[in-house]
């Protein structure tokens, strides 16, 4: 392999491994292997603990389901017993007594046992308190009637004990034709809540029993305070969209890191309603897992510094140097160029794009200049009538009343305004009048050369000539040749009163003071080119003005 060969291959292998290529590739060896395998396993930990929350949740959930269905089912076994007793016991007009005697109330599940009769009126009642009491408007009352079935109401108030309860409907019907009355068993939501409370204590985990409206019936014992209550709308929104009527369960996640989980009571419209927070849950081993982050943070920092401390000869140093003949370049030193034998391989091809650039922008800067300063000449002159434009005259007038200041000389103004020019522009086209303004500039530009002072055009059909130096006499002779060489141009304007084209003109002079500004003087020959209007027009109005100070004082044209 020859010579030339063997250097082209160690430059394609320092391409392949440049500096940052090292760095990135130190960098994954060193940590990587140290902590990345130890995340993915506190994250497995994580899901696989959670799972088995969830599954023992679930196993717990179904028993708890299971009890309160066992609950149900036996509160509907004592109504249908009773209701066998009492169609026995109202033949022999004894029911009642019967039926209190036969069917003492002491089970858990039940607090109390009444029979209303079809007007909706109870009749009798192992709690003497309710009897008396009209249940006709009470929506588990009528249902009974209507299907003729065991029937579990939502949670209720009581009309007499202002607690409340659920209660369960069984109509007398179902078991003898004859009989209109309704056995009606109120529940004991104490002992709900107690089938749940292997349930309590977990953290995490929310378990609660409701109704059709989504009112708690039953909750572990730690959280009683809910019964009576309603579920939060994002919670209660699934349990009672959710139909598990056609499935035993239906699950959804309601939120970042939480599982709503909800099963049916079967014979009722009660929801058992279970609510598991991961975050919670998993909170120990979110807390590992924090610290591995934080361990993998701490090595990778390690890492960089170490590889910035390593890498300071070959990216530190260089970067500088280029940071430096940088900045002598923007300070303006346009030879600044990087020098390439102070600099690694991997820097050459950046030091040449920049002195390449540099060249370049070098060439432009100069370009710029030259193209500014055009457009700072144009951005003061006025193409139509080739003066200067409104921008121009204020700088040459700051300049002349400030060099006034400092000589103590007089600056005279005129203000020129083209008569009838509208009336010009709609009788011979804009075309025409854009001539007109041109020629009148032509003369004012002339009469400026001559009297060496400052032409512009003003404005619309206006114009301005600045007389450095000049007083108010002088400046007024110079108004009357301008009016009378713009009556000379003869340019016809059948609607003027003079039917040429003529000016009116108004004339101010001053002599700057630190008190008094240019505007003032600006002021004052509008104000003559005011009064020369007022007089008829194609006219010459001297004004002057004395300020209070005496800083600045003018001759008052007769």
């Amino acid at each position: 392999m020859s010579r030339i060969a063997i250097i082209r291959k160690k430059s394609q292998l320092r391409g392949m491994l440049g500096i940052r290529a090292r760095l990135v590739v130190l960098a994954l060896i060193l940590v990587c292997p140290l902590m990345l395998d130890r995340v993915r396993l506190l994250e497995n930990t994580r899901t696989t603990q959670i799972a088995a929350v969830a599954d023992s949740v679930a196993t717990l959930a179904q028993r708890a389901t299971d009890a309160q269905r066992e609950v149900i089912s036996s509160v509907e076994a004592v109504l249908k017993s009773a209701a066998y007793i009492h169609a026995a016991a109202s033949q022999i007009g004894r029911s009642c007594s019967i039926l209190r005697a036969s069917l003492r109330v002491d089970l858990p599940s039940i607090r109390m046992l009444s029979v209303a009769d079809s007007s909706g009126i109870i009749r009798c009642s192992t709690s003497s308190m309710f009897v008396g009491s009209d249940v006709s408007n009470r929506a588990y009352f009528r249902k009974a009637f209507e299907t003729h079935d065991f029937v579990v109401s939502d949670f209720v108030i009581g009309q007499q004990s202002r607690q409340g309860t659920i209660l369960a409907a069984y109509p007398v019907s179902a078991v003898d034709t004859g009989e209109e009355a309704v056995l009606i068993a109120g529940m004991n939501l104490d002992w709900l809540s107690d089938i749940m409370a292997n349930l309590a204590g977990r953290p995490g985990i929310n378990v609660a029993l409701i109704d059709g409206e989504g009112t708690v019936l039953a909750t572990p014992p730690d959280h009683r305070s809910l019964i009576g209550r309603k579920l939060d709308q994002s919670t209660l929104d699934f349990a009672l969209g959710a139909r598990p009527l056609e499935r035993e369960q239906a699950t959804t996640s309601i939120d970042s890191g939480q599982t709503l989980s909800v099963s049916r009571i079967p014979g009722t419209n009660a929801r058992l309603v279970v609510t598991l927070d991961e975050n919670i849950v998993s909170a120990a081993i979110s807390r590992d897992i924090r610290t591995a982050y934080l361990q993998l943070a701490l090595v990778c920092l390690l890492v960089l510094l170490g590889a910035l401390i390593a890498a300071e000869r070959l990216i530190v140093r260089p970067i500088s140097v280029l940071t430096s003949i940088a900045n002598q370049f923007a300070q303006g030193d346009w030879s600044a160029r990087v020098t390439r034998a102070r600099l690694p391989a991997e820097f050459l091809p950046l030091a040449r794009a920049f002195n390449a650039m540099a060249a370049q922008l070098g060439q432009r800067e100069r370009e710029l200049v030259a193209s500014n300063n055009s457009l700072t000449v144009m951005a003061s002159m006025d193409l139509l009538s080739g003066l200067a434009n409104r921008r121009g005259f204020q700088s040459r007038l700051d300049f002349e009343w400030m060099r006034g200041l400092q000589n103590g000389h007089t600056v005279a103004l005129l203000l020129l305004d083209v008569d009838y020019f509208k009336s010009f522009n709609d009788s011979y086209g804009h075309p025409e009048g854009d001539a007109c303004l041109s020629r009148i500039g032509e003369t004012l530009a002339t009469v400026a050369n001559d009297t060496g002072g400052f032409a512009a055009r003003y404005g619309g059909e206006e114009f301005c000539l600045l007389l450095p130096d000049t007083d108010a006499d002088t400046a007024y002779q110079v108004g009357e040749m301008v009016r009378a060489t713009v009556e000379r141009l003869d340019v016809p304007h059948h609607t003027s009163l003079f039917q040429r084209v003529t000016v009116s003109i108004g004339v101010a002079s001053a002599s700057p003071t630190e008190d008094a500004s240019p505007a003032e003087l600006i002021e004052a020959a509008d104000a003559a080119l005011y009064a020369a209007k007022g007089r008829g027009r194609n006219t010459v109005v001297e004004h002057g003005f004395i300020r209070a100070t005496d800083t600045i004082s003018m001759a008052i044209a007769s």
